[in-house]
């Protein structure tokens, strides 16, 4: 999947170095469940799980890379909540951050899913504090619908989460 600026792609095995180096970034751990610390075989693991999922068709994680090199820049996720609910989430490295990138591949994917899988919504959770991610959200055309109260345990403390939602009328679908 590419926009022209953005490509979703299936991660590989080159990508073990740079998911390793981006996911040590205390910003990457503050927002995301990622492992702490992040390690080679944390990273050969999501590699592997993501395979597994493409070839069961019911998980979808990919690379968000430059379309221009191909170059890992963050990874993005399309979970299935069942009831035709998704969730995106992402992240992305510290630089490339402020190029558009999340906003870019949070809007593709999210219109792939309805259109493609035939989700009726795409929801995007953010921390109340994560500014950043809700302006993604904003950017990748999501509509803020409130403040799900203690909604997820994030390394044993429980925590609000700000939810965005795409649908299919968003999307013409």
């Amino acid at each position: 999947m590419t926009d022209g600026v953005v490509t979703l792609r299936v991660p590989d095995d080159s990508d073990v170095g740079s998911l390793v180096t981006a996911c040590s970034d205390p910003e990457i751990v503050r927002f995301t469940r990622v492992p702490t610390p992040y390690r080679r075989a944390d990273a050969e693991s999501f590699i592997r799980q993501s395979r597994e999922g493409f070839a069961r068709g019911d998980a979808l994680a990919f690379v968000i890379a430059a379309a221009t090199t191909g170059n890992l820049a963050g990874t993005i996720l399309l979970g299935d909540h069942g009831r035709g609910v998704g969730e995106v989430g992402y992240w992305i490295r510290k630089e490339d951050r402020g190029l558009g990138y999340a906003s870019r591949a949070t809007r593709l994917l999210a219109e792939w899913g309805i259109r493609t899988l035939k989700l009726a919504r795409v929801e995007l959770h953010a921390f109340p504090e994560n500014v950043a991610s809700q302006r993604v959200a904003e950017k990748a055309g999501f509509q803020r619908e409130g403040l799900l109260r203690l909604y997820r345990e994030i390394r044993n403390e429980r925590r609000d989460l700000v939810v965005f939602s795409l649908i299919a009328a968003d999307v013409g679908g």
